[in-house]
């Protein structure tokens, strides 16, 4: 067995169930996951909706991404047998829990998104490097 898959099908010691926290907080962290979240926290959603609100996100990774929230159990995709059918996704308890986390943290981003791209036009200068095109960071 993989090491990358020890923590689903394994008992582990607990030090070792970090990877699933990790796995956690990449999901309800992610890029896209953050918008959608919020945007599903406030009632149920259509998918055209949820396109319009969070910006840059393609049809198919906002396909990706909440296929990906609805299986781990964040979002709730109801299907109404409607021509043509009616899809809404909507929060589920887990996911509500997140909610002021989340506006806090996007709420800080928003606050601090100036200073922080000061700082990296700073850094890049001292350091001699091409400013990021797209102002994310570097890996």
């Amino acid at each position: 067995m993989s090491q990358g898959n020890k923590c689903v099908t394994e008992q582990v010691p607990v030090e070792d169930q970090a990877c699933t926290v990790r796995q956690v907080l990449d999901r309800v962290g992610g890029k896209w996951s953050i918008g959608i979240l919020v945007a599903a926290s406030k009632g149920p959603v259509r998918f055209t909706e949820l396109e319009r609100s969070v910006e840059g996100i393609s049809r198919r990774m906002l396909t990706l991404t909440l296929r990906q929230l609805e299986r781990d159990g964040l979002l709730v995709r109801t299907v109404y047998p409607t021509v043509p059918p009616k899809v809404e996704y909507r929060a589920t308890e887990i996911a509500l829990e997140l909610y002021d986390s989340l506006v806090t943290l996007t709420t800080w981003a928003e606050r601090h998104r100036a200073t922080i791209a000061a700082a990296r036009e700073a850094y890049d200068r001292e350091h001699g490097k091409e400013p990021a095109l797209s102002g994310a960071p570097e890996r």
